[in-house]
């Protein structure tokens, strides 16, 4: 038996059970600069899911050893929870790891994919962001003006930074969608695939 251990690529673990091609598609200076933002806070906010472990096994210790609970704990929780998530939908879709419809689109040739991709993109994603960004800002913005704090007693104060989190995600995942049209376009107009990072 060997005393080396093999190293684990997650990336090409996941890749290899999403049978997505996406991965091979060419970069352009801006998807790369795009992308790279993405990466970096992708991985910054991971730390928020150790901290949330924490506080939850935290709380639940204080529950059932002190028999006490701190609302604002509670409520921490919850937005923890809901941070990381919204910035990692955009780290979830450079690294194609969201849920895709591969039963059918797996026999189609790469070509094929992609133009249904930049369709996608064009028709769905990029169009319900930008809108959903145009209608949060006045809901941040509100939060912010009245200094909005939570309803409970001893909940947590400054609602606004958790509501601002949603414009920081809905922008990361328009920067995640144009970065990937980006690479579709240029896929289309003849550009290189790059090697796939899987066999």
């Amino acid at each position: 038996m060997s005393d080396q251990s093999p190293n684990l690529n997650l990336a090409d673990i996941e890749a290899q059970l999403s049978h997505s091609d996406m991965d091979k598609l060419p970069h352009t200076k801006v998807s790369l600069w795009l992308e790279s933002v993405i990466e970096k806070t992708g991985r910054l906010v991971s730390w928020l899911w150790l901290a949330l472990m924490l506080l939850i096994v935290g709380n639940a210790l204080m529950r059932y050893f002190f028999n006490t609970t701190f609302v604002g704990l509670e409520e921490l929780q919850w937005h923890l929870y809901a941070v990381g998530f919204m910035v990692g939908l955009s780290y979830c879709f450079i690294h194609d790891g969201h849920v895709r419809v591969d039963a059918v689109a797996e026999h189609w040739s790469l070509k094929r994919r992609v133009w249904i991709e930049v369709l996608g993109l064009s028709l769905l994603l990029l169009p319900f962001c930008v809108v959903m960004f145009h209608y949060a800002i006045p809901f941040v913005e509100r939060s912010y003006r009245m200094n909005e704090v939570s309803p409970s007693f001893d909940g947590l104060p400054m609602r606004w930074i958790l509501k601002s989190f949603i414009l920081i995600a809905l922008a990361l995942l328009i920067m995640a969608a144009t970065s990937r049209w980006l690479r579709c376009v240029a896929f289309l107009r003849g550009a290189p695939v790059q090697p796939s990072s899987h066999p």
